[in-house]
């Protein structure tokens, strides 16, 4: 069967094709009465609308973009963006729009890409992702004139934002290692300049004080496999050395734990280790790994459906998601003697 074209509709419903063009973009230039017969007949034919014709139309791309500032090899290991991307196309799909998904290695061409993305006039909106403490992104999207989303960001930040709790989950790691008599717990965090590295490190602090113990070290790395790993090795460089390791993602986690393997000790006998995030591979890891459950998808479907309100000048509020959980598995257990 071939696709159904305005001309169909226009020979069917006995009107022009301006007429038509006019009632199924939601313009003016036809009455009322007309334009529910035109749409009755265009649901009658089952038209489906292009976007391509749409944006033409009505000056909308009809898509949202998301620029990811990382190394494109390293963002390929991470399953936890393809899990908030599948969310975010969960949003688009049923209201008829597109992702626009770029990557870029440093802060010049992630600017350049996002004065392109407005000079083509490709997306109506972004979200902002990897959100850093002095973000360069929410001035230069103002200056474009860009309606954005951001992901995580705090009570002040200029545009609406989607978050999840991280405090609940890391406070939940840090008892069940008190539980278990650790004393020593040293924490991994990720790349310094990112406000959720700042966020899991605050929280892990003050729950370590909220469990009556000292902090411990603290490494940071790359939120990679390999960064993990030699993160790791520089924590079990400190006096006393930890027996217990938190880690900001799951990825450094499993870099750790196979450190922990290559330098002869044992997880959980000699460290216990956790992660944050909750990707499945965690599960499939030996031993299982302790972790953090977040729900990227629910994220990712949250940002988009927000963005496209802003983007149809509604005026959407923060959305807050249910808080990350734990996850009890093989790789804690309790402090060696």
């Amino acid at each position: 069967m071939s696709k159904i074209t305005i001309s169909d509709i226009a020979r069917e419903a006995g009107v022009s094709i301006t007429s038509v063009s006019f009632a199924l973009n939601g313009q003016p230039g036809v009455s009322d009465t007309t334009r529910q017969h035109i749409q009755q007949v265009a649901r009658r034919l089952g038209w489906i609308p292009s976007v391509r014709a749409r944006s033409l139309s009505g000056r909308r791309a009809y898509a949202i973009g998301l620029v990811i500032e990382r190394n494109p090899s390293v963002l390929s290991l991470d399953p936890f963006f393809s899990t908030f991307i599948a969310g975010v196309e969960a949003a688009l799909e049923p209201r008829e729009r597109a992702l626009v998904l770029q990557v870029s290695q440093d802060r010049e061409s992630t600017v350049r890409r996002y004065r392109r993305l407005v000079a083509e006039g490709r997306v109506d909106g972004v979200i902002l992702s990897d959100l850093e403490l002095d973000d360069h992104r929410p001035a230069l999207l103002e200056e474009l004139g860009l309606p954005a989303v951001a992901l995580m960001a705090g009570p002040d930040f200029p545009t609406p934002v989607v978050r999840q709790d991280h405090r609940q989950g890391i406070a939940q790691i840090v008892r069940h290692l008190a539980a278990f008599g650790h004393q020593q717990i040293a924490h991994l965090g990720g790349l310094p300049s990112v406000i959720h590295t700042e966020q899991r490190l605050t929280a892990w602090r003050e729950s370590m004080i909220d469990s009556g113990l000292q902090p411990g070290p603290v490494e940071f790395a790359d939120f990679t496999v390999a960064g993990g790993a030699a993160a790791t090795e520089r924590l079990l460089g400190h006096t006393p050395r930890p027996t217990a390791i938190v880690c900001a993602n799951d990825l450094m986690a499993i870099g750790a734990m196979q450190k922990l393997r290559q330098l002869g000790l044992a997880v959980p006998d000699d460290v216990s280790v956790t992660g944050y995030d909750g990707i499945e591979i965690g599960q499939y890891v030996t031993p299982a790994l302790t972790t953090v459950i977040t729900d990227p998808a629910e994220v990712g479907r949250q940002a988009a459906a927000l963005l496209l309100d802003l983007i149809d000048q509604h005026q959407p509020e923060d959305v807050e998601i249910a808080p990350a959980k734990l996850a009890v598995r093989g790789s804690t257990g309790p402090a060696p003697a």
